[in-house]
C-alpha cells in the first residue's frame, strides 16, 4: 500500500469516566469535563441523601442542580435554580399561612420552588407514583433536557441525611442547609434508610476506566454515597484508578459549609483533611496551587498529589499547544480567577501513578510543581493517550506562571 493509500490513524476513544457527585461543585466539574472528553463517555453517580418531599412533591436537589447546570439553564446570578425563573406559586402560598394549623408543614415557603422548577417535581412525583424507579425517571428527565452525560441516582430507595445540630437537635439536610441557612453548629451526621446502590450505579463505578470524586462536600454529599453497602469496598478494590478533587482551597470551601462542617465534626479543614478522608479509596488528590505547600503532607497520608488550578469559573478556555504544536483538550471551566496568560512556565511530572494520572511527585522536574507559586491564569489540561493498564488514561498537564 502506498503512502497515498494509507488510511489515517483512528484517534483513540476517550476513556469512560464515572464521577461520584454531589450538587453545585460536581455540576461545575462535569460542565468542564464534558469539554475535555466525549460527554457520552461520562456517567455521574449522584447523591440523593439530600432528597426531600415538600408539598407532596419528590425533590432531588443534587440531580436537578446537575441537570440544570449541564443544560445551561441555571440562573447565573443566583448560581442555583433556573434562569428567568418566577415565583408566583410560592407567593400564592402566603394566603394560607394564616389558617395553617400548628405543627402543619402545609404552605411552607422556606424552601423556594420556582414555577419552572415545579414542572420537574410534578413529573418526577407522578412517575414515581406510577411505579417507575428514580433511575428510570432520572433518565427521562435527562432526555427531556437533552443531556448526553448519563446521570444515575445512587439509589432508588430513600437514604436520608440527618444533621445533628447543637441548638436544634436532629434535622434533615434541607432543614439544616436551607431553613437554618447552615449557620448553626453541627455535632454529627448520619444516614437513615435501607437503601442500596443501584445495579446501574454499581456497574458505572466498577467498569469505568477512571473514577473521579467530584469537589463536593465530603461529609454530606460524597459520604451518603459511600455509606451504601459495598461502595467503599469496590472503590478501594480499584483505588489505583480513582482520583479525588479537593473541595477545599486555601482552607476554605468555595461554596457551602464544607470547611465549617469538617472542623465541627473533628476533621481538618484543609486539603490534608480531605486526603485523610479519601486515602483509603482514591490514589490521588487534585489540589489548587494555593495549597502547594501541603503537597508533601498529602503524600504522607498515602495519596499522590496533583497540583493544578481548580477554582472553576465561566471564563472560556483557550486550546493550548505543546512544544511540538499538537493541541490538547482543555477544561475551560477550570481556571484561576485572574485570567493572566503571559509568561507561562510549564511544569509537568513525568512519573505516572497506576491510574494513569500524571502527578506532582517523585521526579526532580515535578518537584517544581510542588513548590511552584500559585498559578495565575493557568489552565488545567487533559488529553488522551494510550495506556497499558486500563486501555487509556487521562493526563493532567500543568501550566504555571513564575
Amino acid at each position: 500500500m502506498t503512502t497515498e493509500q494509507q488510511q489515517p490513524a483512528t484517534a483513540a476513544a476517550d476513556p469512560t469516566v464515572t464521577v461520584v457527585s454531589g450538587g453545585v461543585g460536581a455540576a461545575r466539574f462535569l460542565n468542564g469535563l464534558r469539554d475535555a472528553i466525549d460527554p457520552t463517555q461520562i456517567t455521574a453517580v449522584v447523591n440523593t441523601g439530600d432528597d426531600t418531599v415538600l408539598h407532596g412533591l419528590s425533590i432531588s436537589p443534587d440531580l436537578d442542580t446537575i441537570t440544570y447546570t449541564l443544560a445551561g439553564a441555571t440562573d447565573p446570578v443566583r448560581g442555583w435554580g433556573l434562569v428567568d425563573e418566577t415565583w408566583t406559586a410560592m407567593g400564592a402560598l402566603e394566603r394560607y399561612e394564616g389558617v395553617r394549623p400548628a405543627g402543619s408543614t402545609a404552605a411552607t415557603r422556606w424552601f423556594n420552588l420556582g414555577d419552572q422548577d415545579l414542572a420537574t417535581h410534578f413529573y418526577r412525583t407522578a412517575r414515581l407514583a406510577e411505579g417507575a424507579t428514580l433511575t428510570e425517571v432520572t433518565q427521562e428527565i435527562q432526555a427531556a433536557w437533552g443531556l448526553p452525560i448519563r446521570l444515575l441516582p445512587m439509589s432508588d430507595n430513600r437514604r436520608t441525611t440527618i444533621v445533628t445540630t447543637a441548638d436544634h437537635g436532629d434535622v434533615s439536610f434541607q432543614d439544616y442547609f436551607v431553613r437554618l441557612r447552615h449557620d448553626v453548629a453541627t455535632t454529627a451526621v448520619r444516614f437513615e434508610g435501607q437503601a442500596t446502590l443501584t445495579q446501574s450505579a454499581r456497574s458505572a463505578l466498577v467498569n469505568a476506566d477512571i473514577v473521579v470524586i467530584a469537589p463536593s462536600n465530603p461529609l454530606v454529599s460524597i459520604a451518603p454515597i459511600r455509606s451504601l453497602e459495598g461502595v467503599d469496598d469496590l472503590l478501594a478494590a480499584r483505588r489505583d484508578s480513582v482520583v479525588a478533587v479537593s473541595p477545599i482551597v486555601g482552607g476554605k470551601a468555595l461554596k457551602g459549609p464544607a470547611a465549617r462542617m469538617l472542623t465541627e465534626l473533628g476533621h481538618e479543614a484543609s486539603v490534608v483533611g480531605v486526603a485523610r478522608l479519601y486515602a483509603s479509596i482514591a490514589t490521588a488528590l487534585v489540589i489548587d496551587p494555593v495549597d502547594a505547600d501541603l503537597a508533601d503532607a498529602i503524600v504522607a497520608e498515602g495519596m499522590e498529589c496533583i497540583i493544578t488550578p481548580s477554582i472553576m469559573s465561566n471564563r472560556p478556555g483557550a486550546r493550548c499547544h505543546n512544544a511540538a504544536g499538537s493541541s490538547r483538550l482543555t477544561v475551560p471551566s477550570i481556571s484561576s480567577a485572574s485570567g493572566a496568560e503571559s509568561d507561562l512556565h510549564r511544569c509537568r511530572s513525568t512519573a505516572t501513578i497506576p491510574s494513569g494520572f500524571e502527578h506532582a511527585q517523585a521526579t526532580p522536574q515535578s518537584t517544581a510543581v510542588h513548590r511552584a507559586a500559585p498559578a495565575q491564569g493557568a489552565a488545567c489540561l487533559m488529553h488522551r493517550r494510550s495506556s497499558s493498564t486500563r486501555g487509556r488514561e487521562l493526563t493532567f498537564a500543568h501550566r504555571f506562571r513564575r
